[in-house]
């Protein structure tokens, strides 16, 4: 099963790892987007615990590198939002 909107973020994450200038940051990213690509075809999905944990680095991250790597990380943000809205609990 594919999550659509977790290969979405990842997409959007190998995207802004490819924007990013900073080698650290681009790795960071790089981490990030293959979690999500491993996410959207898992068995089981992220659950919100993970993805807080998820949503705060991407945050981190795009405060410390901003223009086009902020606006790649702020679509997977928003990819994620969706995704979460499907999930139980929290």
């Amino acid at each position: 099963m594919t999550r659509d909107e977790l290969e979405n973020a990842a997409e959007s994450l190998a995207d802004a790892a490819a924007a990013a200038d900073d080698d650290e940051a681009r790795d960071r990213l790089q981490n990030q987007a293959t979690k999500f690509e491993d996410y959207a075809t898992a068995d089981r999905g992220p659950d919100h615990g993970q993805l807080a944990r998820h949503e705060h680095i991407l945050h981190d991250i795009a405060d410390e590198e901003g223009g086009d790597v902020a606006d790649h990380v702020d679509d997977a943000l928003e990819a994620i939002t969706e995704f979460r809205s499907t999930l139980e609990g929290v």
